[in-house]
């Protein structure tokens, strides 16, 4: 769910992988395709150690262009793979994901309860929670000191009339922020909620303190510096800019909006033909060991799903908002996944919204 660009560290690993590849064999491999700078290097150098393999990282900065490259024949060329929640039920039917051997993956029992059985991949039969998160709002806490944490920041004019501020460009979750400000479900899909939620995404469009429609994380540079006052992002964006920068960050807050908002999960899959299923097994196994766990989380300052890792994690993590407190856990709900006309009704509202 991240959008980083590559840190030195990984470009380097890919380096090294490339200078490596002349002396390894294709059976000497593992072929990850991940998100952009979401992978601790060192994690990926123990691994390599531990089972005498390399590992070949390549990365994407969307779930459109991972599920195009898999469709595309990438399916048979990656073990491992690291789709969003609302994604996973598509990848499975369309035949993209292989299920599962459990008993291969001892580990699994480290997940929290909220990971197991989740309601986009009943009883994990394809996938294991990789990292986890919630969408929010970053809020210049300058200009709204005492804002109480809402969507109406974003879609009433009466709670925000003339301070700018942006959305995000992900537009099933901005359909679902519309959504709760409405009254309705976040995870809403009736047609007649998705029509409203529509018409409200292009009347705050239209508004002329609406700067546009962003990325997670250029939104937090600008409320930083006052550019927008307000923004949607991703708490562990967030905590990871405030942590490299804590006094830039100090006039800035993440909050939950109290109508509801998203819970994201990215989970670790095995495409359907991948050449090296044991080993992406042993990859996701090493993955949900308790201290692997929190050394991924501690890399990048999103939420472990591991429940066996908290105790190794950085304090930071251990709290809000990388660990929500109950009240904001009940506002969260995951994106729903949309099909058939469902998700053709979804793309031609959202195609209006942008296009109108």
């Amino acid at each position: 769910m991240t959008l980083f660009s590559p840190r030195p560290a990984l470009l380097a690993g890919a380096v090294a992988a490339v200078m490596l590849s002349g002396h390894a064999s294709a059976a000497d491999r593992l072929y990850v395709f991940n998100w952009t700078d979401y992978m601790d290097p060192e994690i990926i150098e123990a691994f390599e150690e531990k089972y005498d393999v390399e590992v070949v990282q390549n990365y994407y900065g969307s779930l459109g262009e991972m599920f195009s490259k898999l469709q595309a024949g990438g399916v048979s060329q990656y073990d491992i793979v690291v789709p969003s929640n609302y994604f996973i039920p598509r990848m499975i039917e369309a035949g993209l994901l292989q299920p599962l051997d459990k008993s291969q993956l001892p580990n699994m029992d480290n997940l929290m309860a909220r990971f197991v059985d989740p309601p986009y991949d009943p009883d994990n039969q394809y996938t294991a929670a990789y990292l986890w998160g919630s969408t929010g709002l970053i809020v210049n806490t300058e200009t709204f000191p005492e804002a109480t944490p809402s969507w109406s920041m974003v879609f009433d004019e009466s709670a925000n009339g003339d301070q700018p501020f942006s959305m995000l460009k992900d537009g099933q979750v901005m359909f679902g922020a519309a959504c709760a400000f409405l009254g309705k479900p976040y995870n809403c899909t009736a047609q007649g909620d998705m029509v409203e939620a529509a018409k409200l995404l292009l009347k705050t469009k239209h508004r002329r303190n609406f700067t546009g429609f962003t990325d997670s994380t250029p939104v937090l540079g600008q409320v930083s510096r006052g550019v927008n006052a307000l923004g949607v992002t991703y708490n562990g964006d967030y905590l990871q800019y405030k942590h490299d920068d804590p006094e830039g960050y100090a006039n800035t807050e993440f909050v939950v909006p109290e109508e509801g908002s998203e819970l994201w999960v990215d989970s670790m899959a095995i495409p359907a033909r991948a050449p090296h299923p044991e080993l992406a097994h042993e990859f996701i196994n090493f993955i949900l060991e308790a201290r692997v766990g929190a050394q991924l989380a501690n890399y990048t300052f999103y939420s472990t799903p591991n429940e066996a890792a908290v105790e190794h994690l950085d304090e930071v993590l251990q709290q809000p908002p990388s660990q929500p407190d109950e009240a904001d856990m009940a506002r969260l709900k995951f994106t729903p996944t949309l099909s058939g006309q469902d998700l053709q009704r979804y793309q031609q509202l959202w195609n209006e919204v942008q296009s109108r």
